[in-house]
């Protein structure tokens, strides 16, 4: 097992560049491509351990920054952080009580992975579909969502719904994904909003 990681290149970098997770390079390598994140937005970090995502995102924007995960983060400052279920009503009252304006979701996070890969992409589907859900709940109109999945069944279900919500969805691989992984990033911008919401609507942005 250490010598497969110490064998990654991203992951070296990771360590000498202070980011706790090789994972970190995901991010920028979206932002820099896709300029999701702009310097005054409020961000929250769905599944957000152990934190390598909100080190980024502290280097993107000057705004409020919030992660949740089921597991606790070592501090960072300026970030507000949940312990919890980011599907629990309580834990998006919390965020919601937090970030009264949310201009950006992230969410990095997968299952734990079973080996059985019917039920595996099932989990990661539905994890989708809840991150997807939580985002439309929280999101200003003509925020942006950056979420990670895997392509297989219901894929383009999953993107479909995305698409409903988003005026501009992609699916991109990042450069730092590991070779054979088909683990892939959604990166929905623009969204449409609340029938309710009385904000000036935004125009349609081309794909």
């Amino acid at each position: 097992m250490g010598s497969l990681w110490t064998r990654d290149a991203t992951y070296r970098k990771s360590l000498k560049e202070g980011f706790r997770a090789r994972s970190a390079y995901k991010l920028i390598d979206i932002n820099d491509r896709f300029n999701v994140i702009r310097k005054t937005d409020n961000v929250v970090d769905l599944g957000c351990a152990p934190g390598s995502w909100l080190q980024v995102l502290k280097t993107l924007t000057e705004g409020q920054l919030c992660g949740v995960d089921l597991n606790p983060i070592a501090p960072l400052e300026g970030v507000i952080s949940f312990i919890g279920d980011f599907t629990s009503p309580e834990i998006q009252e919390k965020v919601r009580a937090a970030m009264p304006v949310v201009n950006v979701v992230v969410c990095d996070a997968a299952p734990h992975l079973s080996g059985a890969k019917s039920y595996d992409q099932a989990r990661i589907m539905a994890l989708n579909e809840d991150a997807l859900m939580f985002a439309a709940s929280l999101l200003k109109q003509g925020g942006n969502l950056v979420m990670k999945s895997f392509q297989g069944a219901d894929f383009n279900e999953l993107l479909e719904l995305v698409k409903e919500r988003f005026y501009s969805v992609r699916v991109i691989r990042s450069k730092a994904t590991r070779r054979g992984s088909t683990e892939c990033y959604i990166v929905a911008k623009n969204f449409i909003g609340d029938a309710r919401d009385d904000r000036i609507p935004v125009k349609k942005e081309k794909a």
